[in-house]
């Protein structure tokens, strides 16, 4: 009996203990906002209080509650002149490098160490520029980004969420390594690289095995492929199919970079979560993304970029020239005409194309595109969100969820240019920029 009561004391004490020690534990921080988009696609409202505990949102208040309400201890964020909102998410990045004229040499001369320090460079340019979570597809060595992805979920370093991709592509299509001699080819060549349905499962299975969050398969040919080999469907649709399969079986969504409508088209039948570019979506293609609630990433950055960098530079070969002016210069027209049949967005730069920290100028040619600020801001946080399935923990200022926070000056529903100049970053509760 005695033994019993011992026990039952200990327990209780620490439990107590327990208690205390949680209590002494939890880091509050009380932002005092001017403007809080807190849902986007709801109104803003003035004059907000936004409380976080341990990293996550706590509670939103109306008016200004002090800060000593929450805790003798808490932080306040003066916030009070500034248009607040969820931190902003990127579904397309490739954020161990950028395109550039030094980009052969540097493939050469980089370890894949050098690759990996640089990853973290553009990862806090990224964090920076207000973009708290990022879906990285495709990578020169995706055991670096799966390692960044987990340094920074660690706390580790600062950087965007990253949802990393493990890529499956065709042998000599679009996303299998080009331009280079034949021994290098085949050094470089990815272990995911397939041929046919079979082969292609067993891509999709090594990719989740080495730490896939995400497949991103090559559906069409690529404008930076230095091949000729055009644009059109690459992967054939018995190949497409079984990749869709084996991935929804192991829990991964699939995105798809597909450019012509034919290749848009047979990865939206087998089943795929998200075509990238969509650059010459058709009528068809527009069927299919309602039925299947597919998203577009449109990527009009990358497009702008690549037509900018034809026009005005000579380190291209012809091939990629050729479909750099074509099709960087069709994409835009057809986003219209994707967006204003109803095509559910999804915001993605395809930065490392462009620079990385420049992603929200995605935003200003969407708005070129027809597509109104508010829904644009849906686009950057609840559509993001819900295509990688974190609508529980993000896009949104809500309680329980992450405290993704992003502010500026302005409101970018009135000019969206403020999103090129954030002037506040709050990720998981840490505030690691305010100026």
């Amino acid at each position: 009996m005695r033994n019993i009561l011992r026990n039952a004391v200990a327990g209780l004490t620490l439990a107590a203990v327990g208690t205390f020690a949680g209590a002494v534990s939890a880091e509050v921080t009380v932002i005092h906002a001017g403007e809080l988009l807190a849902m986007p696609g709801k109104a803003p409202k003035k004059e907000q209080t936004v409380v976080i505990e341990n990293g996550k949102i706590k509670a939103v208040e109306e008016g200004y509650v002090a800060a000593t309400q929450y805790g003798d201890d808490a932080k306040l964020v003066d916030l009070k002149g500034s248009f607040v909102m969820p931190g902003l998410m990127d579904m397309h990045v490739h954020i161990q490098g950028e395109l550039s004229p030094s980009g052969d040499s540097e493939t050469l001369r980089w370890s894949s160490e050098d690759v990996g320090m640089h990853s973290v460079y553009f990862a806090d340019k990224t964090l920076m520029a207000g973009f708290t979570t990022v879906r990285n597809l495709g990578a020169q060595s995706p055991q670096h980004i799966y390692a960044l992805r987990n340094a920074i979920e660690r706390g580790w370093i600062d950087g965007p969420r990253i949802v990393a991709s493990g890529g499956v592509s065709p042998t000599g299509g679009h996303g299998d390594v080009d331009g280079m001699r034949h021994d290098l080819l085949d050094k470089y060549t990815s272990k995911t690289i397939c041929n046919g349905p079979y082969d292609c499962r067993r891509a999709v299975r090594e990719a989740v095995k080495y730490g896939a969050d995400v497949i991103k398969i090559t559906a069409t040919g690529g404008v930076l492929s230095d091949t000729n080999t055009g644009t059109g469907q690459q992967m054939a649709d018995d190949e497409l199919k079984e990749i869709m399969d084996t991935a929804h079986s192991l829990g991964r969504k699939v995105a798809a970079h597909a450019h012509a409508a034919e290749g848009i088209n047979a990865a939206l039948r087998a089943g795929v979560d998200s075509i990238e570019h969509g650059s010459y979506a058709d009528a068809e293609s527009i069927k299919l993304f309602k039925k299947t609630g597919a998203y577009l990433v449109p990527t009009l950055i990358a497009g702008d970029t690549v037509v900018e960098m034809a026009k005005n530079s000579d380190f291209m070969s012809p091939a990629i020239k050729e479909k750099a002016l074509r099709v960087g210069g069709d994409m835009l027209s057809h986003f219209e005409t994707a967006h204003k049949a109803g095509v559910k967005i999804a915001f993605g730069t395809d930065s490392g194309v462009s620079r990385h920290g420049t992603n929200a100028r995605e935003a200003i040619l969407m708005q070129k595109g027809g597509m109104k600020p508010m829904d644009i801001l849906v686009a950057a946080t609840v559509n993001a969100a819900d295509l990688i399935d974190m609508s529980s923990s993000l896009g949104t200022i809500e309680a329980g969820k992450h405290a993704d926070i992003i502010a500026m000056h302005g409101s970018p529903l009135e000019n969206l240019e403020e999103l090129l100049d954030v002037d506040f970053v709050m990720k998981a509760g840490k505030p690691v920029k305010n100026k």
